[in-house]
């Protein structure tokens, strides 16, 4: 490449790095929350692991789809910070609180009535109670969540995510202890099991929410001030949606497969499905590297577009790109060689009851192993578009990669060709490769068009 596009790339380099540090500590130590959780649950047994591997899946789908469509503020504030248009990213914040207001009652009632829902999927009985108890116990925390979510979205446009580091950081401890007092009823609280891991995720939420809302305050006051003027502006909630719509649907697609493959792995057994809550929540904190590198590379994008850098929008997202699929390599080569220490993190291998899920989770992690590769391209390639504000397309082609390509192909491996809950995870490697596949094809796209 000419010396100054190489230039351009290294600076996009050293600029992702300095902004995606915290951003992936910060995503770590969020997804910590889950992880923690999973691994206290499995003190209490493996129908626990069960239990929250449902209720944790139906959580995460419902909650991701629609704080997906308050990530619609990243790219607004991105380019509106490289503008220079405070006033815009005042409004556009303005607007999402009230997208918190509005979405926060159907998702609540949704969860409360979750036992229905699990009964139609044909879940374990068992198994369903305890997911619908914990449901009703986190669904007190989603009001903060929504509102901590737009706050996040809104910092990392401006490129301010030190506090989002430092609040996530201070809530894994909380969680920590938040889960040793009400899941096994110490310091006179009783003992709550999977219930007290909801009641704790969902106070360790409103912590957060109270803490990030603390510093915007007092570092952003005239942001506040200007949002002073009125609660409602059409076209500016008009862009938020979308923006964000498309978004939301689109990580809607992809938690969507992953939530259908839980379901559909609860039918095969609760061992199955506990080794695969297992695999997945070590897989998803790998995922927070990659996660926290794509939404650093949207920022990036978003400031180039914002200050009419097209070169550098373009260097942005292929360095990010890049990095994604780098480092998930390193995460891809640790589920090959060292699935037994991770397992034990979870169950032990000394009780005989274990064994099934030991020997699942075994098979699992090989097929994880390769899935990780994709899932740190795709996210990486969806978060450059959304950078671009080019959400609509990434829906569309989401949405035939992980339903058309990989949900199918998981029912019909796992199901009509007999393959069994491994066929599930192949089908899910299938769609992520291929969504990776369709949107770095489109993020290329989009600049051949710029310059035809």
């Amino acid at each position: 490449m000419p010396p100054q596009t190489g230039a351009i790339y290294r600076q996009e380099f050293a600029g992702l790095v300095t902004l995606a540090v915290p951003l992936v500590l910060a995503h770590l130590a969020q997804n910590t929350v889950s992880f923690v959780d999973t691994v206290m649950a499995g003190q209490i047994g493996n129908d626990a692991i069960a239990g929250i591997a449902l209720g944790s899946t139906t959580w995460y789908l419902l909650t991701f789809i629609l704080s997906g469509v308050l990530l619609g503020l990243n790219p607004i504030v991105s380019q509106a910070n490289g503008s220079g248009d405070n006033e815009k990213i005042a409004c556009a914040l303005r607007q999402s609180f009230l997208l918190c207001l509005i979405m926060v009652v159907p998702a609540v009632a949704l969860f409360w009535c979750s036992d229905s829902f699990f009964a139609l999927l044909d879940q374990p009985p068992e198994v369903s109670a305890q997911s619908t108890a914990y449901l009703r116990a986190i669904s007190w925390g989603l009001l903060p969540a929504f509102g901590y979510m737009a706050l996040r979205a809104t910092l990392e446009g401006l490129s301010d995510t030190r506090p989002i580091l430092m609040t996530s950081v201070f809530c894994v401890a909380l969680n920590v202890l938040a889960n040793y007092t009400l899941m096994f009823g110490h310091f006179g609280f009783p003992r709550l099991e999977l219930v007290g891991a909801g009641y704790a995720s969902a106070f360790v939420m409103m912590c957060a929410f109270l803490m990030l809302l603390v510093y915007f305050i007092r570092t952003y006051p005239e942001l506040l001030k200007a949002s002073s003027a009125g609660l409602y502006d059409g076209p500016m909630m008009a862009e938020v949606l979308k923006i964000g719509v498309p978004v939301g649907l689109t990580i809607g697609f992809e938690i969507g497969m992953f939530s259908a493959a839980a379901f559909a792995m609860g039918r095969f057994g609760v061992d199955e499905l506990a080794a695969h809550q297992i695999v997945l929540q070590t897989a998803s904190v790998t995922f927070m590297i990659p996660l926290g590198i794509a939404i650093a590379l949207s920022v990036r994008v978003g400031l180039a577009v914002g200050a009419g850098d097209t070169d550098r929008a373009k260097a942005a997202g292929y360095v990010g790109i890049a990095t994604a699929g780098a480092v998930m390599c390193v995460s891809a080569t640790a589920f090959l060689v060292i699935p037994a220490l991770i397992i034990g993190l979870y169950v032990s291998f000394e009780k005989p009851e274990n064994t099934n899920v030991i020997r699942w989770a075994f098979m699992f992690f090989t097929v994880a192993a390769l899935f990780q590769i994709f899932d740190g391209l795709q996210v990486a390639a969806s978060n450059a578009l959304r950078g671009l504000k080019d959400t609509r397309a990434a829906m569309l082609l989401t949405l035939l990669a992980y339903w058309g390509c990989g949900a199918t192909s998981g029912w019909l491996l796992a199901f009509a060709f007999g393959f069994g809950p491994i066929g599930l995870w192949y089908g899910l490697t299938i769609g992520l490769a291929t969504a990776a596949l369709f949107l770095i094809l489109r993020y290329r796209w989009y600049f051949q068009r710029e310059r035809g």
